[in-house]
């Protein structure tokens, strides 16, 4: 569990977090092995043993005074009682996670521990768009073998299909047999029959280890519907316009409540993989994509805003149906015309899994995400809740969960891999301020329960019956991390103790929400007066302003050039700016990939965000040798290095550019055993996506995918022309700003 915090030393009070300008927050990633250090936890049984508090309900953990008797909170300062059992167990501590480590991760107790072995089958389903063309059940075909590889044994998998009808594979016989059901076009039309009446859930799962090759024979035989065969079942439409046949919202309704009846009988979670190649057009669920089109030739209207809200909550009361019926939803888009997953995304992110966009089926890397997706360990289940010691508390949470209905502050995430990355902001309680004294530290504490299921491979070892070792096993695991912060005793200790990577976590997350809301426009002008805003208090802090007949008229310093930790700031902020997450309508950036570009940023760890938003461009002399470790992304960067190659990683591409000065005996591409190879093996290894590698040579080779990454040249109003002022005259206009905000 990595938890890192905008600044490390926490302000004192109210008054130097405003001051400050800095957002005050953490990200967590819950289910990664290790904390930000690279330190696992300190494992152990009997997590329902952990002494709680009687007031606060916080978890008992090192920071905790520990008496004979008694044990004091360490966060809401109450005296609690020990068990007899708990006296006898803290006579020896070394034996206690709880007493040797603030990171600990305990066994807790399983409901119903006599059927364990039984509901925990892992079960997945593909759902395939047949209204597509042959390319892309080509590139599906692809992904489902791809996924079959990575499935452990014990897994079940079903095949189904939809279109204007939905069709369910039975290939568990010689054959494999494909039964169909008609969806009725109207948009509040429901199947005529259930699923279960169609074919039996349990001859729709197939056990993979024994069927594979009938379930790849199966995709053998998937084919396009034909327009004639669609039109046909749709009727015309009015006027004498065909109707669609992608009856996708049916097909996804149906195959939920198929499965929810063996939800805890047959499985604990059900995944569900839907491969979309457009938008629903036809039954319930179906949505009306012309509204792109009006809105691109519409002037009156900000386009961005009409396009990021959903147009129906009919995916979103879906994605809890899903919920209600255990099972993850995971949306593989292979399209680029608009397919609004502005509404289609809730079925995904609300349900626990992952909104992936896909522009062609040519490069697409789609059975490489797959593979890589199902070979990562999970967790499901999960309840995420943090508590934080009296002074302050959480004010806004972000990321991929659903709060829970009945108390604050506690989190439920249906599918969690170690990716998975969630935000917070602080405030003060009540006007607090934190104590001076260091006893008293600012503590947080992150409680995460989830489920695993253990395979049978890994049972050998524990202390299971015979009986039980063919199975899968489901273990239920109690996480704990309680971290203390020391406290800022002025600004400057404030801005010293800046982490920029999560200040930028935090900054994406509020102007996501500011551009859903109020549109792209807005979520800029928070980005930029928020940046102006922090320029201006920390000139003010360092006293390099200086107030003369009403005027300022000492030099404004854009540059933080006295506070390392704030340097990166202006950079990420004109990047995040330039991004397809910000940039505008007009300027062609696909409402679908914007909201792809949400949902992503939105779940990364701050590492790879910063890569993200602003790649990381490093130099080499020879393939084998690192010339420069980092340069900004422009052109002079490029010509005054001397450099040949480059290697510039945005996290969801990675670029090779050899300049057009290279030496030609440099062999090219690199070869497959030198180091800039291995660095970009260990990269692609460590991602939680496959990036685009692209090797380009400069002056024979088209080099736009990589000058377009040159951003620092480029204007931050989106005319995307290239000009000799785009940073500069970007930090020009912040210091225009920030002394007007200081008049």
């Amino acid at each position: 569990m990595a938890v890192r915090a905008t600044v490390s030393r926490f302000p004192m009070d109210t008054d130097a977090q405003e001051a400050g300008g800095v957002p005050w927050g953490v990200t967590a990633t819950p289910f990664a092995t290790t904390d930000e250090n690279g330190n696992p936890p300190a494992y152990g049984p009997n997590g329902h043993l952990l002494p709680r508090c009687e007031n606060c309900w916080a978890y008992f953990n090192t920071y905790c005074e520990l008496e004979q008797w008694a044990w004091t909170c360490v966060l809401c300062g109450t005296l609690n009682g020990l068990s007899s059992e708990a006296i006898s167990r803290y006579s020896h501590p070394q034996s206690c996670p709880e007493m040797t480590s603030s990171f600990i991760d305990l066994e807790m107790p399983v409901e119903g521990s006599e059927g364990e072995t039984m509901q925990a089958r892992p079960v997945y389903v593909a759902a395939v768009d047949l209204s597509s063309s042959e390319e892309f059940l080509e590139l599906t075909k692809s992904a489902l073998l791809a996924a079959l590889e990575a499935l452990g044994p014990g897994s079940l998998f079903g095949l189904a299909t939809f279109s204007h009808k939905i069709g369910l594979y039975d290939v568990q016989g010689p054959i494999p047999v494909v039964k169909n059901i008609f969806i009725p076009p109207d948009s509040d039309g429901t199947l005529p029959m259930e699923l279960e009446d169609v074919m039996p859930l349990l001859s729709f799962l197939a056990p993979v280890e024994t069927c594979k090759d009938r379930i790849a024979a199966a995709l053998e035989t998937l084919k396009p519907t034909t327009s004639w065969e669609r039109t046909t079942a749709a009727g015309q439409g009015l006027d004498g316009v065909l109707l669609g046949g992608r009856g996708f919202g049916v097909a996804m309704e149906a195959l939920f409540n198929y499965l929810g009846s063996e939800y805890g009988n047959t499985f604990a979670l059900a995944r569900v993989f839907a491969f979309m190649s457009g938008p629903p057009d036809y039954g319930a669920g179906q949505l009306d994509t012309r509204r792109y089109g009006e809105q691109y030739a519409s002037k009156g209207e900000d386009a961005d805003r009409a396009l990021l809200p959903e147009q129906t909550p009919f995916y979103k009361d879906l994605a809890a149906v899903a919920v209600q019926s255990g099972v993850c939803v995971d949306i593989f888009a292979v399209t680029n015309e608009y397919t609004d997953l502005a509404s289609l995304k809730f079925l995904s992110i609300e349900s626990g899994g992952s909104l992936f966009l896909y522009s062609n089926t040519d490069d697409s890397t789609l059975p490489q995400d797959m593979y890589r997706m199902l070979s990562r360990p999970y967790a499901f289940g999960c309840i995420l809740r943090l508590r934080t010691s009296s002074e302050f508390k959480l004010g806004r949470s972000y990321g991929h969960f659903f709060p829970d209905p009945q108390y604050e502050n506690v989190q439920h995430i249906i599918c969690c891999d170690s990716y998975a990355t969630y935000a917070y902001d602080f405030n003060f309680a009540n006007n607090s301020q934190f104590s001076r004294h260091t006893s008293d530290l600012p503590t947080l504490q992150i409680a995460f329960q989830y489920t695993v299921v253990v395979p049978p491979e890994e049972l050998a070892n524990l202390e299971v019956n015979s009986a039980s070792r063919s199975k899968h096993i489901l273990k239920r695991r109690l996480r704990i991390r309680t971290v203390q912060y020391s406290t800022a005793g002025n600004i400057n200790e404030l801005y010293d103790s800046v982490d920029p990577e999560v200040v930028l976590s935090i900054l994406v997350h509020k102007v996501i929400l500011a551009s859903l809301e109020q549109g792209v426009r807005e979520g800029r002008m928070l980005l930029h007066d928020w940046l102006v805003i922090l320029t201006a208090q920390y000139n003010d802090a360092c006293k390099l302003v200086h107030n003369e007949n009403g005027s300022s008229t000492s030099h404004i310093d854009v540059a933080f050039s006295q506070c390392p930790q704030l340097q990166p700031v202006p950079r990420l902020v004109f990047a995040l700016l330039r991004s397809p997450l910000l940039r505008y309508h007009e300027e062609g950036v696909h409402p679908d990939y914007r909201i792809y570009l949400q949902c992503l940023f939105s779940a990364l760890e701050p590492s790879s965000l910063h890569r993200a938003v602003y790649p990381v461009l490093t130099s080499y002399a020879t393939p084998d040798k690192h010339a420069y470790p980092r340069h900004s992304l422009s052109r002079a960067a490029l010509i005054t290095s001397g450099s040949p190659i480059f290697f510039l990683d945005a996290f969801t591409t990675l670029i090779v550019y050899y300049s057009s000065t290279a030496d030609a005996t440099l062999p090219f591409p690199p070869p497959h055993d030198c180091l800039l190879r291995r660095t970009i093996n260990k990269l692609k290894q460590e991602r939680s996506i496959t990036p685009k590698l692209i090797f380009i040579r400069g002056g024979q080779d088209d080099a736009t995918a990589f000058e377009n990454y040159l951003i620092e040249e480029q204007d931050v109003d989106g005319s995307g022309l290239t000009t000799a002022m785009g940073f500069v005259s970007f930090l020009e206009e912040i210091t225009r700003s920030v002394l007007e905000y200081m008049k």
